[in-house]
């Protein structure tokens, strides 16, 4: 590890040196002390199923090359892959029941904390699920739709796909998905189902597991789907906000609070007490009032809404409270560190956790329900407006280092940004380009920070290339972290780094909607759950040009994949069509069977694969090779 650098994030390289001073332990550190990692877990040939094993299965063919129970390596490996994939669909899927079920509470008015800030999108996505809005009052339709919503956690015919998969694909890819049966008709039933099937003495054909994976990845595709779309409704479509990132956004004279974690039900609420609440922090002696700032993908659902600026992503949360400024951090659910609450110990912070199934050892609790929202916000700001109080400004040490970031991209303000060339035909300026070239295709950076390699450095190194190549750019998540606070989401980096054509085009669209200048060189578009809305684009795209996305210049790349939530995002994302980079060698190499289905004979069934490169310049040429490739295969 002291031979890679671990960041080329200039704030957290400014305190790391400060954190080893006062034997403060980080991520880096841990990720150090655990080397050498299990080579049978890294290849993915360990079984834990059941209690006969653990059984690790030889990789070199000389000691045993089956479990206990007979399972091989490949049917090891896949078991242990869809068991990832179905975790990751699990969280984000219970994310997307939260918001369903809320916005089932405001059409039924039990839920006086939130609102439909959303009109005309709710009534939108009724006429997609086919629930004839017109003429019902609005509260009417929000309990339509969240009903419909709710149906895909609860249908029982296996015949029928769930609303939210069948209504966002394309005709012929839920054709092609159902005849290899891997259609979702309901997320929870087929989670179990995977559950059950990996079972001791269950499903052992490894390309069959894999198939079941394939179906549990599209079930997190559903359970996304609904979750952005309806949090829309609930907090508004995301527009361009110009805002800031990294911990310089952090203030020496405010009472500072981080929100952490991925549910907007929470965030949204404490930004509204924040504000009535700023006088009292203020009379506590914080001269700036409050300071909301983000972490991780609450970070991004407020930021795109609200223009809260993002203090950072994954890897680095543990900096925010080694600055000494962080006087709460409030968290709800997934990628937060359990180490957080050991190291605000050693500061004032005050680290809140809000979900009955998400505490942690040392945390404050305070529990957070949408009927009683506003009161439970209370509580969270006074907690730290009186933490504030006790902060200990021989401390405070927040880094000089923050990027300007616009930030707000949803699939509607890029429709809106192109409107303005052309009203009439909005996708127009976007196919033409693509079609003459100006825009070789568009590539989608998602997922996580991993230790394994330099924090942010391969978002970086691969989007420069491909921006050099004149590809379109989305990120969300804390891949879109990586490129706020590290200056490419700005309209300076379109005029450093993009091609002459893409900065053409983004020059010409920005100005047209309003920019006084170029586009963003990369587009937020939100947090990872909201990896859909690229999706919505790409699918008007391909429906535009009568083709299926399989055919699309598209692709994905998670140059740091590292949680569960990621595995599931990748392969829904080969599900559909898209040639998908992973950065991180994944823990399946144990497995011909499995890295050849994935990596190659998915191609052939899907049109989508995964690409496996560490090296961030030898992935970049392989993104833009298998763009190349589109185009050729469209004839453009």
């Amino acid at each position: 590890m002291s031979k890679m650098n671990k960041t080329i994030d200039p704030a957290v390289n400014y305190l790391l040196p400060l954190a080893k001073k006062a034997g403060l332990e980080t991520a880096w550190d841990r990720y150090e002390a655990m080397q050498p990692q299990c080579g049978f877990g890294e290849l993915g040939i360990c079984c834990r199923i059941c209690w006969k094993g653990p059984c690790r299965i030889d990789p070199f063919g000389n000691g045993p090359q089956r479990g206990v129970c007979g399972a091989d390596a490949h049917t090891i490996v896949a078991r242990n892959l869809s068991r990832m994939i179905v975790a990751g669909a699990a969280a984000h899927s219970e994310h997307g029941r939260h918001v369903a079920l809320t916005l089932l509470e405001v059409g039924e008015g039990h839920a006086p904390a939130y609102q439909i800030k959303d009109e005309q999108k709710l009534r939108d996505i009724a006429e997609k699920l086919n629930l004839s809005p017109a003429g019902k009052d609005i509260k009417q339709v929000a309990k339509e739709v969240a009903l419909a919503s709710l149906e895909d956690f609860s249908r029982q015919k296996h015949s029928i796909p769930c609303n939210w998969a069948k209504e966002t694909m394309s005709a012929e890819r839920v054709d092609k998905l159902a005849k290899l049966g891997v259609m979702p008709h309901n997320i929870d039933a087929v989670i179990t189902e995977i559950m059950g099937r990996t079972h001791v003495g269950c499903d052992a054909d490894a390309v069959n597991v894999l198939l079941g994976g394939l179906k549990g990845a599209l079930a997190d595709y559903t359970g996304m789907y609904l979750s952005t779309e309806l949090s829309d409704v609930l907090f508004g479509t995301p527009e361009p906000v110009v805002t800031a990132a990294n911990l310089g956004v952090l203030k020496k004279d405010a009472v500072n609070i981080a929100v952490h974690g991925h549910n907007p039900l929470l965030s949204e609420i404490i930004c509204d007490v924040a504000l009535k609440m700023n006088e009292e922090a203020k009379k506590a002696g914080a001269k700036e009032g409050i300071n909301i700032v983000g972490i991780c993908c609450t970070g991004n659902e407020v930021m795109m809404r609200r223009g809260i600026p993002l203090a950072t992503n994954y890897l680095s949360q543990e900096l925010a409270i080694i600055t000494g400024a962080v006087d709460a951090m409030v968290v709800d659910v997934q990628c937060i560190m359990p180490a957080i609450t050991s190291l605000a110990e050693c500061f004032h912070t005050q680290v809140i956790t809000t979900m009955r199934e998400n505490k942690i050892t040392g945390a404050t609790h305070i529990e957070f329900h949408e009927d009683s929202a506003f009161d439970s916000a209370k509580k969270i700001v006074e907690v730290a407006i009186d933490a504030f109080k006790r902060r200990d400004n021989r401390k405070v040490n927040i880094p000089d280092y923050k990027q300007t970031a616009i930030a707000g991209f949803s699939a509607e303000a890029i429709m809106a940004a192109l409107s303005k060339v052309n009203a009439k035909d909005p996708l127009k300026p976007l196919i033409d380009n693509i079609v003459n070239g100006n825009i070789q295709g568009i590539a989608l950076f998602a997922g996580c920070n991993n230790p394994q390699v330099t924090q942010d450095n391969n978002f970086i190194t691969i989007a420069k290339e491909l921006a050099k190549n004149n590809v379109l750019m989305l990120a969300t998540g804390c891949g879109a972290g990586a490129f706020a606070k590290n200056g490419l989401m700005t309209q300076e980096a379109t005029e450093a780094y993009a091609g002459d054509s893409l900065k053409a085009v983004l020059t010409a669209i920005g100005k047209a909607a309003g920019f006084n200048g170029p586009l963003p060189l990369v587009l937020h578009m939100g947090s990872c759950v909201d990896n859909t809305r690229a999706v919505k684009v790409a699918v008007a795209v391909a429906d535009n040009l009568g083709v299926d996305l399989d055919k699309l210049p598209v692709v994905a790349s998670a140059p740091e994949a590292m949680a569960e939530k990621a595995v599931a995002i990748g392969t829904w994302a080969v599900a559909l069509g898209l040639p998908t980079h992973i950065g991180i060698v994944p823990q399946i190499m144990g497995s011909s069977v499995v890295a050849e289905f994935l990596t190659e004979k998915a191609k052939d069934l899907l049109g989508g694969y995964f690409i496996v490169e560490t090296d961030p310049e030898k992935a970049a040429d392989q993104l833009f090779t298998a763009i190349k490739e589109r185009r050729k295969g469209l004839g453009i």
